[in-house]
């Protein structure tokens, strides 16, 4: 007989403790304080093998998130894949950095409009649609797998959003926005990074532009003022060594107001700029 305790003790000669127990829950379909207060409750065998299966997973390098098919991202639980990037606790920057700049707008009754680029799982358009009400939101994606699981999240956590499958901004209506959020695929293709860890998991195309790691974020600042409104933000994740590159690209495109936000281990992690406003016309001269 394997209890639950003994099944832990075992799984963790070859994962972390936390993973273990997160596995271990997500098969019996429990949380991990319920674990702990059953420690002596026998697994049937199916249930040890199943557990067993997925602690030889992990231990050859599948993320947890993949294996149990969830990652919480600002306190809710998305549905992910290996179609999508795992949502990561620096990309919550994105959305402190929207509720800074359109919180008091859309609280106060008003209304705005975001469109999240490279939208992924869904989880910077989902939140931020749930996080303000008022909010129009907007996300595209070029992989038709990836908008899939955000629409079944969105479905799921009740949340107003307009998918279109777009190459960035090609496929887009016109319109513009008060707000513009990306995650960009930003690791240089010989980063080593990509052969470690989760990375190898995850989707390419979500993490690399197989050149530099700047190709994506070049297109998205250049592009980004003619579907900003007046007066609009763009803000964008970047990567750790990116900082002083994506300042330059916003200064380069015009952006006024630039800021820069760093991640809990002091890194900057996220940058953007305000589309300044049209200087208004002035009597009697040449405003060409």
């Amino acid at each position: 007989m394997t209890t639950i305790a003994a099944a832990l003790a075992a799984a963790r000669n070859v994962l972390p403790a936390a993973d273990a127990r997160l596995l271990l829950a997500h098969v019996l379909g429990r949380n991990t304080a319920w674990l702990e207060a059953h420690r002596e409750e026998v697994l049937d065998p199916a249930t040890a093998a199943r557990f067993a299966a997925l602690v030889q997973r992990r231990g050859a390098g599948e993320p947890v998130a993949y294996l149990v098919g969830r990652r919480e991202f600002y306190g809710r639980d998305f549905a992910v894949t290996p179609e999508v990037l795992i949502p990561r606790p620096e990309t919550e920057l994105l959305v402190e950095l929207a509720l800074e700049k359109l919180g008091d707008k859309v609280g106060s009754g008003g209304t705005a409009r975001l469109l999240d680029l490279g939208t992924g799982s869904g989880c910077l358009a989902i939140t931020l649609a749930l996080e303000l009400p008022g909010m129009q939101v907007t996300a595209v994606d070029v992989s038709p797998a990836a908008l899939t699981i955000a629409r079944r999240n969105a479905a799921r956590l009740g949340a107003e959003v307009a998918f279109f499958e777009s190459d960035w901004f090609a496929a887009l209506p016109p319109q513009s926005f008060e707000l513009i959020v990306a995650n960009p695929p930003y690791v240089a293709a010989d980063d080593p990074h990509l052969a470690q860890g989760d990375l190898r998991f995850e989707p390419a195309a979500a993490l690399t532009d197989h050149a530099d790691g700047l190709t994506a974020i070049r297109r998205i600042v250049a592009e980004a003022p003619r579907w900003l409104a007046e007066g609009g933000w763009l803000f964008f994740e970047h990567g750790w060594d990116q900082g002083d590159a994506a300042r330059e690209l916003l200064s380069a495109a015009g952006f006024e107001a630039i800021e820069q936000r760093r991640d809990l281990a002091g890194i900057v992690r996220a940058s953007g700029g305000r589309k300044p406003a049209a200087a208004p016309l002035v009597p009697g001269m040449n405003n060409q």
